[in-house]
C-alpha cells in the first residue's frame, strides 16, 4: 500500500531554512513506489515561498496561509496541519528538530496516536521494508537505531546531518491553497520577543566559533564575533559564558541549550564539560583553544591548541582573510 508523507517546512525571518530540504531528502529517502511525498507550509503572508518550495522534487506543496499564523503557537499549528491531511490519517511527517519541531511532532504523534523518533541524524533501509532511523543517546557517547512497528511515523531531523537536497527548477511540484479554519485557542500570544543571536541560525551554521567563561567579559566575544565573519560562521557559547552575563542564552550550546553539528567547531576558552560535549560533539571537525594543558575539551578535539585564545583567535582571523581573500 503506498503511503503519503509530509515535510512540514521550518521557517526563519520568511525564508525556508536549510533544515527543510534535509528533511524533503529523508522523507525521500523513507519513500518508496507509488508513495507521495508533500511540504505543508504555515504560516502568514507566505504563499510566495511556495514557488521556491515547488523546486524540491516533492508531488504537492500546500500552503496554509493566514494572518494567525504568523507566529508559532502549537494548536493554531497542529490544526494548519489537520486542515491538509484532513479526515485521513497521515503515513509519516517529518520535521526539522527546531524549537518548533521539538514541539509540533510530538503535539501531532499524540493527536493521531502515532510514535515519534527526535533528533535523527541518519536513516537507512535495512533492506525488508523498514527504514531505520539513527539518534545520538546519553550526551552524544552512543548512538541508537529504531523502527516504528506501525504508523504513522513522527520523525524530527537534526539539522546539518541529513544531505540537503538541491533545487531544480525543472521539477514542480503541484501548488495547492488550504482554507484554514482559526480554533478556538487556548492560549493567546500576546507579544513575541525576538532576540537577536547573529545572522545565521546556530544550528545550521557550517562552522561555529564558541566562547567559554575563558572569554572573561563580553568584549571578549570580539575577536570571536571577527573571526566568525571571516569564515562565514556564527558565535555560540557555553553555559559558563551565558551564566557569567557574557553573552545572551540564545547562544547557549549544550545539554541544556543548542545542539550543532558544523564542519568545523572551534571551542574558545571552553574547558568541555559534559552538558557542553552534548551540544557539540557532533562536529566533524572540533578545534579545541585553551590556556590549560589538562582540560577535557581537548579529549574530543581533532586539533588543539595550548595558549591564550586572546592570542590565537587573531592571529587565526589574520591568517584566514589572508587564506580567503
Amino acid at each position: 500500500m503506498s503511503k503519503s508523507l509530509y515535510v512540514v517546512a521550518d521557517l526563519r525571518n520568511g525564508a525556508l531554512r536549510q533544515v527543510f530540504s534535509e528533511a524533503i531528502h529523508a522523507a525521500q529517502q523513507a519513500s518508496g513506489d507509488g508513495d507521495t511525498v508533500s511540504a505543508i507550509l504555515i504560516g502568514s503572508g507566505i504563499t510566495g515561498l511556495a514557488s521556491q518550495a515547488a523546486k524540491y522534487g516533492l508531488d504537492k506543496v500546500y500552503v496554509v496561509d493566514h494572518p494567525e499564523l504568523k507566529d508559532y503557537r502549537p494548536q493554531a499549528y497542529l490544526t494548519a496541519i489537520k486542515s491538509v491531511v484532513g479526515d485521513s490519517v497521515p503515513d509519516g511527517i517529518f520535521f526539522g528538530h527546531t524549537a518548533i519541531g521539538r514541539d509540533l511532532a510530538p503535539l501531532a504523534a499524540a493527536y493521531w496516536n502515532g510514535g515519534a523518533i527526535t533528533d535523527v541524524i541518519a536513516l537507512e533501509n535495512d533492506g525488508s521494508g523498514n527504514i531505520v532511523f539513527t539518534r545520538p543517546i546519553y550526551a552524544g557517547k552512543a548512538f541508537e537505531k529504531k523502527v516504528f512497528n506501525s504508523g504513522p511515523w513522527f520523525v524530527t531531523l537534526r539539522p546539518n546531518n541529513i544531505p540537503a537536497i538541491a533545487a531544480d527548477a525543472s521539477k514542480q511540484a503541484e501548488l495547492v491553497e488550504v482554507d484554514y479554519a482559526a480554533p478556538s485557542l487556548r492560549v493567546i500570544v500576546k507579544e513575541v520577543v525576538k532576540k537577536a543571536s547573529g545572522k545565521i541560525d546556530l544550528s545550521e551554521a557550517k562552522v561555529v566559533i564558541s566562547g567559554g567563561r575563558g572569554v572573561k567579559s563580553v568584549d571578549g566575544f570580539k575577536p570571536l564575533e571577527e573571526l566568525a565573519e571571516v569564515l562565514g560562521g556564527a558565535v555560540g557559547a557555553s553555559r559558563g559564558a551565558c551564566d557569567a552575563g557574557y553573552c545572551d542564552y540564545a547562544l547557549q550550546i549544550g545539554q541544556t541549550g543548542k545542539v550543532v553539528t558544523p564542519e568545523i567547531y572551534i571551542a574558545c576558552g571552553i574547558s568541555g564539560a559534559i552538558q557542553h560535549l552534548a551540544g557539540m560533539s557532533g562536529s566533524r571537525v572540533i578545534i579545541a583553544i585553551n590556556k590549560d594543558p589538562e582540560a577535557p575539551i581537548f579529549k574530543v578535539a581533532d586539533y588543539g591548541i595550548v595558549g591564550d585564545l586572546f592570542e590565537v583567535v587573531p592571529l587565526l582571523k589574520e591568517e584566514f582573510s589572508k587564506i580567503l581573500a
